[in-house]
This record gives structure tokens, sequence and C-alpha cells, in this order.
């Protein structure tokens, strides 16, 4: 006889996790199926000569109560700890030169990051119009139209680079930075709802209806894997590990999935499914059922990234790392996309009197990079390194790890394909899709969206339950 589930998910990530999370707390017995013999999907934490590895993200931003409220309940929130006041600091390449990010009006109006013509453009967005409607911009469309070229190349490429791994002008900007098109459509402009919206928090936080602190950059003492690890422990008894999901069918009023485990064909049946797979992974569950979600699975593009770890006697380090780290924009032409200043940002990373670096090559901007040796990729990064922080000597250790399909990429039309996903799910009651490749590809979103996908998937069972009484 088949093992019965009220919800199988597949997938152990943080949104599979998360989501199997809120569910078990409310009483729903959950297995959860990983093809790897480990829980964390692309975040994973290792200690290597004493050096602190984040394997995928470095860091999430405290942006959803409910971040804190996982911890919390984890007993793990006395472990978080939030990014050092130095990180605050950013950098942008120029001539060959390392530029502090302007944060404030003062700062703008000095840099030499943008020349007086760019500076000169930014009081005439508050005259730009908007979009014409039905018009689906990029980011570099959007950016390009309210600011001009140069804040483009300078601010917003880097940027992208540093959060997608993309290139602005493939990106949907209300698909990949929704709030930023908000600002248009809610206040007529960005700088204007800068403005606004600042006064409208403060007055919300003089109230009492809002804190006054924004969101921070976390982590954990012990990395980010603390999370996914934890989770996982307290999931232990319906966690099923080196179990590869191939086929999700029917099977009368439940959902059977088929998975393969030390070689041979194990089935499960759920009242529920949840894919919390990469979409090109979910889309193979899916083509027997929906061919045309499975064709738009498959179509969301992923950034090649390769990170390279690496480490430094901070004496052998000429300039003070007084920041979160630096992006480089495209047209500076340089071999990496940017380099984070990772013993700087959080504590413990790095043993004393050492500098740790984390470097990311390839993206969208370079993906034949992937395909380098090592001895190569370091040979990129410390070129890079001695141009733009003059070290000179090679690193003590060096860590190279290679994602063939890092992160999704919210290229145009992507809004559509979040929409087919809410028609399957309607066509198929039962099924449920979430990851990273829909509602936001950050570790705070994935956390944010697992609340409101337990309370669709419980409202489900719920229903179903109800109609069998019923009858």
């Amino acid at each position: 006889m088949t093992p019965h589930t009220d919800v199988v998910v597949i997938g152990a990530g943080i949104s599979g996790l998360a989501t199997a999370y809120w569910l078990h707390k409310r009483g729903h017995s959950v297995k959860i199926l990983e093809q790897e013999d480990r829980v964390g999907g692309s975040i994973q934490t290792t200690h290597e000569d004493g050096y602190l590895i984040e394997h995928g993200p470095n860091s999430g931003l405290e942006t959803n109560p409910l971040i804190g409220k996982l911890a919390r309940e984890l007993d793990i929130h006395d472990q978080m700890i939030y990014a050092n006041e130095e990180a605050n600091n950013r950098y942008i390449v120029r001539d060959n030169r390392l530029h502090e990010l302007p944060m404030s009006p003062q700062k703008f109006l000095s840099t030499d990051l943008f020349s007086w013509k760019a500076k000169l453009r930014v009081p005439g967005e508050f005259f730009v119009g908007s979009a014409p409607d039905g018009l689906e911009e990029t980011v570099a469309d959007f950016v390009s139209r309210r600011l001009g070229q140069e804040f483009l190349d300078y601010a917003i490429n880097p940027f992208v680079a540093g959060v997608f791994a993309g290139n602005p002008r493939e990106l949907s900007v209300r698909a990949a930075f929704p709030k930023l098109v908000a600002l248009e459509d809610n206040y007529g402009g960005i700088f204007k709802g800068v403005i606004k919206g600042r006064r409208e928090r403060k007055k919300r936080a003089e109230s009492g209806e809002e804190s006054k602190q924004s969101a921070r950059m976390f982590s954990f003492r012990q990395g980010l894997g603390t999370l996914t690890d934890t989770l996982g422990e307290y999931l232990s008894a319906g966690l099923i590990l080196s179990a590869e999901a191939r086929t999700i069918r029917e099977s009368g009023e439940r959902w059977e999935v088929a998975y393969e485990q030390d070689g041979k064909t194990e089935r499960i049946e759920g009242d529920a499914v949840v894919m919390a797979s990469p979409a090109y992974v979910s889309a193979g569950f899916i083509r027997d059922l929906d061919n045309i979600t499975a064709s738009v699975l498959e179509e969301i593009p992923y950034a090649k990234v390769v990170m390279v770890h690496s480490g430094f006697d901070i004496d052998d380090v000429p300039r003070e790392l007084d920041g979160f780290g630096y992006l480089i924009p495209e047209r500076e032409d340089f071999n990496i996309l940017g380099t984070i200043w990772t013993s700087t940002v959080f504590q413990e990373r790095a043993p004393e009197g050492k500098a740790a670096f984390t470097t990311f090559i390839g993206g969208r901007r370079q993906p034949e990079k992937l395909q380098m040796t090592d001895e190569e990729l370091v040979g990129e990064m410390r070129g890079d390194m001695r141009e733009l922080m003059g070290i000179e000597s090679g690193p003590e250790h060096v860590f190279i790890r290679r994602w063939p399909r890092a992160i999704p990429q919210y290229t145009r039309g992507h809004l559509q394909r979040e929409e087919q996903m809410e028609v399957f799910e309607r066509k198929h009651p039962g099924l449920f899709i979430t990851g990273n490749h829909r509602g936001g590809i950050s570790v705070a979103d994935c956390i944010k969206n697992s609340g409101p996908r337990a309370d669709a998937i419980e409202a489900f069972l719920r229903q179903r339950q109800s109609a069998t009484v019923n009858l």
C-alpha cells in the first residue's frame, strides 16, 4: 500500500523548508523529498582553513516579520547577527577606481562617480511622464527613460549584476523590481516617491503604526546554513534525503509522487503536493499534466555564476576595508562582476589577522567564464583585485563554487509566467508551485512567500476535509 501524508514537498531549499514548517506547526503531516543528501538547496555553509564559506547567498534582509518569527520559534534568534556599520558603504568602479556610492544629497553632489551632466539630469526626473499603458519595459528602458544612460551604466547596471547576476536590458522592471515601478505608479516618479514615502513612513512611525527601524542585513554566527540546518532538524521525521522526484500523477482524489532512492522507485501519496524545486526541475514533473505550464517554467532563464572565496593576510591588503565591497559596471570591462568584503560585513568570517573576500564571476554578462579552469578563474580574480585594491600577493586560501543555474532571471513576460502558474494551480487543485522563480529571488522573499503559500495549502486541505465530511 502506498504511504499517504497530508502534504508532499519536493525540494528542501529555504522555500520548501519554510512552507513545510508552517504546515507542520499547524498540525499537518508533511513529507519532504530532497534529491541531495542534505537540506538547504543553494544555502550551504562550510568551514575551510578557519574561514566561513557561504556557497550560495551570503545574507538576507529582514524585510518581513516572518523572518524573525521563524528564528524565534526555532530558538536560533540569539544566533542572528546583523551586518557591521562599515558595510553600509558600497563602492562602484569607474575609471579603474573605487568610488563610494553616494547615499545622501551632499555626497551625490560631491562624488566623482557621476558627471555633472548626469547630476543635473536628476532634477529633471520630476518632470518625466509615465510609460504608456501596457508597455512592459526592461530595467534599462525604465532607468534610461527616467534618469538617463549614465545613471543606468554606473548605478543600475552594477546593482542588477549584484542582485540577479543579470543584465538590465533583459530583466522586466515590473517583475524584477516592482517597488521601483510602484514609485512611478503611485507618486509619479522615483524621487517623488522616495521623498513622499519617507514622509509617510515617518508619520506612521510617529503614530506607532510602523517601526522606525529599516530592514537590516542579517545572517547567523555560523552562517545562513544555521537556518536551513535547524529547519531540517525540526522536520527530520518527515525528511527523505537522496530522493529524486520523478513524476506526479493523479491517484484517485490524491496525488502520487514517484521518486528514486537507492536505485529503487518509491511512491508516496499526498492530498497536496508542493513543488519547491527550481523551475526547470518542476517542469519535468508536470509535463504530462500541463504541457503549457511546463513550457512556461522551462522558459525561465538562469544566470551562470562562479563564486571565488579567497583569504589574505590583512597586512597584504593595502586599502581600508570600510564597506560591503564593490560592483563593476559592464562598460568598465573587467573580468569579474564584483567582490564582497566578507570579513567586514559579518564577524567571525575569517581567522584573526586575515581578510575574507567573495568574488562573483560570469552572470548573464559573461556566462562563458563558467567553463574556465580554477587556475584561470583565480588569475582573473587576482588581476582585477590587484588593479582595484592594490593587492599584490596571492591568496593563502581559495575555494571555488560553480553554479550552472544560479539565479532565475525575471525577463520580460515573467509576470505572465507567474499568472500561468496561478492558472495551473486552479486547474489542478492540490498542486502548488513555489521557489525563487516566483515572487522574488532573495532568501527574505522565499521566507515571506512561504507564509501565504502555507495559508493557501491549508485552505485547500480544510476545504477538502469539509467536502469529505459532508459526503
